[in-house]
């Protein structure tokens, strides 16, 4: 039985339409505010409690906007998959701002960011799921379910007589530096980059 590791996250808006990063003080690189669920926790809860413990506020949180399937690392420094829940937090307007706190044990910055610049500060894959949740959000469905930060179906290629569609799935993840990028200490909902930092 498969028993993966669980994390949960919220996506926070400004007025422009920019996306919130954070910024961890005991790894280099960003994230989105979010972390781990603790043993009998709720991915929902285990998201508004880490938003309270990282920023210091508590704004609403809405809507789940994507669960994101990740492998297994190939470096075996975990062991197991993971299952990554991605919140709506929605528009934290200048009122929410004014009050963040950062935790300085875990947080030294924040920044909001255009989505289509993610890529800059987090890893690819953390970057392909942000842009994933951040399109989920435009659409009526609202939610979406991914892997590897992917989403699943990929696209519709035709439709069989039955009214099925044929779908394309997203090749395996490669060995690489995504995989040997996981967060050593299981501290935050993205995965720490060594290999981006600008």
């Amino acid at each position: 039985m498969a028993r993966p590791y669980v994390a949960a996250g919220a996506l926070f808006f400004d007025d422009d339409g920019r996306v919130m990063l954070v910024e961890p003080s005991y790894k280099p690189g960003w994230d989105i505010p979010g972390g781990f669920v603790e043993p009998g926790e709720s991915p929902y809860s285990a998201c508004v409690r880490e938003v309270e413990e990282e920023l210091g506020i508590t704004p609403p949180i809405g809507e789940l906007l994507a669960v994101d399937w990740a492998p297994r690392p190939k470096d075996g420094w975990l062991e197991g998959e993971m299952l990554l829940f991605v919140f709506d937090g929605g528009l934290l307007p200048a009122a929410w701002r004014e009050r963040i706190r950062l935790d300085m044990d875990e947080l030294v910055n924040f920044a909001f960011v255009p989505v289509d610049e993610v890529d800059r500060l987090l890893p690819p894959l953390h970057a392909r799921r942000v842009a994933a949740a951040a399109r989920l959000r435009r659409t009526p469905h609202r939610a979406g379910y991914l892997e590897h930060g992917e989403q699943i179906p990929v696209q519709t290629l035709a439709r069989g007589t039955a009214g099925r569609s044929a779908v394309r799935r997203p090749p395996d993840p490669a060995p690489g530096p995504e995989l040997a990028d996981w967060p050593a200490d299981l501290g935050a909902l993205s995965v720490n980059t060594r290999e981006s930092h600008g």
